[in-house]
């Protein structure tokens, strides 16, 4: 049996002896799958209702810290409970470990059974709304880069993070035969997701050596970012169990290309029709596109907090290597941050190039989406397309460089209070200060090579 389960068809599952574990699991800050392994019987019986967790994982950094500061949850308030409520359109297959399945949930407030403001699927599940009172559906599709290395992930934590190998030895950007080498893992990585219900189009090399990337069919915007995450867990879970490794960094060498999240995206009437397009438009752009677009370039700035969240995302916008340095948009040109695809088509859309392979899915989306729904409310007037080489452009938008400026842009944004909630702008932007502080703090292998002896 393939893809998406009912309760009843999980239920036929257990008793044929298919299914016998159901994760439950909802997504973290960070993008991650957090939450509880059933017993298919018990899940069945009542955990397909709800199952708690601790609302500290609303708060913790990548290392599971405990991070002080925050409203929603502290050593203050004692580290309660949220509600973990089972969507169960999203009850699948697990195809690539043995006898599972899994399921995503809401965060529920514990005392109101709301769903949790800051909790990623509520921010996004926000804008789908909000788009939906004007009249349209959100679809979106984000394309994954990633590293797989020959390392095991087992090794990595015996001996440290250092002397990586790449499964390639050379940039395999659409090279078959040096992809050749990771298609046991790649091949396995389509069957599974395919399996899953997750209609997943291709892998292929990208810009580096043992850089590939998947690409899903685009969908709605929540089920692109469920799968999203799914995606990146299924990744890592097949390479474990072949003995390699692989990162979603935004950046892992600093001489290496950097591993981006594109986030290709259109509106769509709720009869079927294309809202983006029109074949008189020199471009295929129809008016409410341009409005869209315009208010992506004007938030851009405020909202980059959310397509780049860590120290290490900012180390990606360099110079040549594919990822933009500029807020602008141009018609199919890879260096500028906005780039209109499908030209003269239906399928005419905008690709944010802005986002690495670390972001959350569902803040990115849902930033996106709020400042092209901005534009439409705005009527904002799309500023001119550039061409050439968006690197050498002189006096225009720049993305922020270091994720202190992206913090304080979307901490002194009202705009971006109003759309998000001010309370999940402060939520976010006091996890960018964690991030930063703790940056701050350790001291590296690179400062320890400069200046051991010199210093």
């Amino acid at each position: 049996m393939r893809g998406l389960l009912t309760l009843e068809t999980l239920a036929k599952a257990f008793e044929a002896g298919e299914i016998d574990t159901v994760v439950v699991a909802a997504v973290d800050m960070q993008g991650r799958l957090m939450g509880k392994r059933f017993h298919a019987a018990h899940f069945l019986e009542h955990g397909w209702e709800e199952t708690h967790c601790c609302n500290y994982l609303l708060t913790v950094d990548m290392e599971m810290t405990t991070v002080p500061g925050y409203a929603t949850a502290s050593w203050a308030q004692g580290y309660g409970d949220y509600v973990m409520k089972p969507d169960l359109a999203t009850l699948r297959r697990v195809p690539w470990l043995e006898g599972t399945a899994l399921v995503l949930c809401d965060l529920l407030d514990h005392a109101t059974h709301k769903e949790v403001p800051q909790s990623p699927r509520a921010i996004l599940k926000r804008q789908i709304e909000r788009a939906k009172a004007m009249g349209f559906d959100a679809m979106m599709a984000t394309e994954l880069e990633f590293y797989v290395f020959e390392n095991s992930y087992d090794q990595l934590r015996d001996k440290g993070a250092r002397d990586l190998q790449p499964i390639s030895g050379y940039n395999e950007d659409y090279h078959i035969f040096q992809t050749s080498k990771e298609e046991p893992l790649m091949r396995a990585l389509r069957n599974g997701l395919y399996d899953a219900g997750i209609e997943v189009e291709c892998t292929k090399g990208e810009a580096d050596a043992g850089q590939a990337e998947v690409n899903v069919r685009y969908s709605d915007a929540l089920t692109v970012a469920d799968q999203h995450s799914l995606i990146k867990t299924a990744t890592k879970e097949i390479a474990h169990a072949q003995a390699k490794s692989v990162t979603f960094m935004a950046k892992y060498d600093t001489d290496k290309a950097g591993s981006s999240s594109h986030v290709h995206q259109s509106l769509w009437g709720a009869d079927g029709s294309a809202a983006f397009a029109d074949a008189d438009d020199a471009h295929g752009m129809s008016a409410l596109m341009k409005q869209f677009l315009a208010g992506q370039l004007a938030h851009a700035r405020e909202i980059t907090l959310f397509l780049a969240p860590y120290v290490n995302s900012y180390k990606r916008f360099t110079v040549g290597l594919f990822a933009p340095t500029k807020a602008v948009w141009s018609p199919d040109n890879r260096t500028a941050g906005f780039r209109v695809c499908g030209e003269k088509t239906k399928g005419v859309r905008v690709e944010c190039r802005i986002g690495g392979a670390d972001l959350n899915p569902y803040t990115a989306c849902a930033a996106l989406l709020a400042a092209g729904l901005d534009g439409i409310e705005q009527n904002l007037e799309l500023e001119p397309a550039l061409s050439g080489d968006m690197y050498n452009a002189k006096d225009v938008r720049e993305i922020p460089k270091t994720l202190r400026e992206a913090a304080d842009l979307a901490e002194t944004s009202d705009w971006l209070r109003g759309a998000l909630g001010a309370e999940v702008v402060e939520h976010y932007v006091h996890a960018a200060r964690w991030e930063i502080a703790e940056t701050d703090r350790v001291v590296t292998d690179w400062e320890l090579k400069r200046g051991l002896e010199r210093a």
